[in-house]
Order: C-alpha cells, then sequence, then structure tokens
C-alpha cells in the first residue's frame, strides 16, 4: 500500500534521526576517548590559569606591601631599613615596582650627594624599553639634571628636545634644563623662545609657568601668557 505524503514525511524524519544516531554513536566510539580527554585537559588549564593569577595577585600584594615598608622606613629616617626592600623590588618583574623602587633608589643617592649613582639608576629606567613612556621620560629628565654640570649643553639640548614641545605633560621641566643650556651656549635668544613655550602653555604648572614667563621677559621675548597677565592687572585697576 502506497504511504500517505504525511506517513512518508514522518518515515523520512524517523529515518534521519536514527542515522544520526548512528552517526552520533560511530564518533563517540572512535573520538570518545579523546574528547574526554580534550576536556579534561581544557578544565585543568582553565584551573591553572586560576592558580597562576590568584598567585600573580598575592605577589603583587606582597610587593606593595614591601613598597609600602620601605616608605614607611624612609619617612622615619632609617634609610638602611628600606635598602632591602628597595633593592628586591628594583629586580621585580612588575613594571610598577620596579621604576618605583630605582627612582626612590636614586633619590636616596640625590640625597647623599651621590649625584653619578643617581644619574646611573635614573638611565637604567630611562633605557627600560619594557616601562611605559611617562616613566622612561621623567627618568631621562631626573638622569639629565643629576648629571647637567657634568653633560656638554648640547646634550642636554639633544636629549630634551622631543619633550621639549607645546602639549607634552614634560614641557615645563624639559624646558627649563633645554633653556638653562642654550644660557651656557650664550644663545640668550633660543633660551628665551623656550622660556615663552613653556610659559604659553596651559598644561604647565602655573608656578612654573609665572617663573617662564619672568624668565622669558628677562631675555625680550615676548609671551602671551604675559600679555594676560597684564590685562588683568590692568582691569584689576
Amino acid at each position: 500500500m502506497a504511504l500517505t505524503p504525511q506517513n512518508n514525511e514522518a518515515f523520512l524524519r524517523e529515518v534521519d534521526e536514527e542515522l544520526r544516531r548512528d552517526q552520533a554513536l560511530h564518533v563517540w566510539r572512535t573520538y570518545g576517548r579523546w574528547i574526554i580527554v580534550a576536556v579534561v585537559v581544557a578544565l585543568a588549564a582553565f584551573a591553572g590559569f586560576l592558580f597562576w593569577q590568584h598567585r600573580q595577585n598575592e605577589a603583587a600584594g606582597r610587593e606593595g606591601e614591601q613598597l609600602q615598608k620601605a616608605y614607611d622606613d624612609l619617612g622615619a629616617g632609617d634609610v638602611k631599613g628600606a635598602s632591602a626592600p628597595l633593592a628586591t623590588l628594583a629586580q621585580s618583574k612588575r613594571d610598577g615596582y620596579r621604576a618605583l623602587a630605582q627612582f626612590t633608589q636614586a633619590d636616596i643617592l640625590l640625597q647623599k650627594n651621590d649625584l653619578k649613582g643617581a644619574a646611573a639608576r635614573f638611565a637604567a629606567v630611562a633605557g627600560d624599553t619594557s616601562l611605559a613612556q611617562p616613566f622612561r621620560d621623567l627618568a631621562l629628565i631626573r638622569q639629565t639634571s643629576a648629571e647637567f654640570d657634568a653633560l656638554k649643553p648640547d646634550v642636554v639640548v639633544e636629549r630634551m628636545r622631543p619633550l621639549a614641545v607645546s602639549g607634552n605633560p614634560w614641557l615645563g621641566s624639559a624646558g627649563e634644563l633645554m633653556a638653562a643650556a642654550y644660557l651656557r651656549q650664550g644663545r640668550r635668544d633660543l633660551a628665551g623662545q623656550t622660556f615663552a613655550r613653556i610659559a604659553e602653555d596651559d598644561g604647565v604648572p602655573a608656578s612654573l609657568r609665572q617663573r617662564a614667563v619672568q624668565m622669558a621677559g628677562a631675555m625680550g621675548a615676548g609671551t602671551n601668557a604675559a600679555g594676560a597677565a597684564g590685562n588683568k592687572d590692568k582691569t584689576a585697576r
């Protein structure tokens, strides 16, 4: 007897489902063991990652405590007590702690008037390509400041040139070093222009801008900042 369209559709669906079951059973018999192994390995890897992350967080917490202890010791005047944790942190794999420890070591050397040793510490940070650029830029400025008297003016100018530009967050500090180097070269015109650039940048701290306005004015380099200050004085009167 011929099947009706509905019965035919049901029959084909049943055959299709049976075929799928056979295929799934074949796959399981052939690859089931490897599927289980893959799942176990994936779960073990995930568990290992979570454990590693936990250990990293714990280690970061311990290093944070070490750094705080070093700062507490320094605050109490115990430089010797701070030296050991700072030496350990200066070798840390965590960029932030490593940089802060090296900056602090350099500052301790500056307090001892060991300019050469401090400059070497700052240079280590400035040359560490794994650190974020702001750390490296600040270290270069501090290094140049520490060894300023021993450097040729043109070396200072070349070091500070990329930083002493409008809009750069280090314009104030880098610009002052650059201007001082120009003065040592007898280039009052370039020094005045540099001070004027500092004075006209709104991102530079107010106290530094005020000093730059005065220096630029003394060297005959007019600034918009100076004009604005003059207008304010007239308005106040």
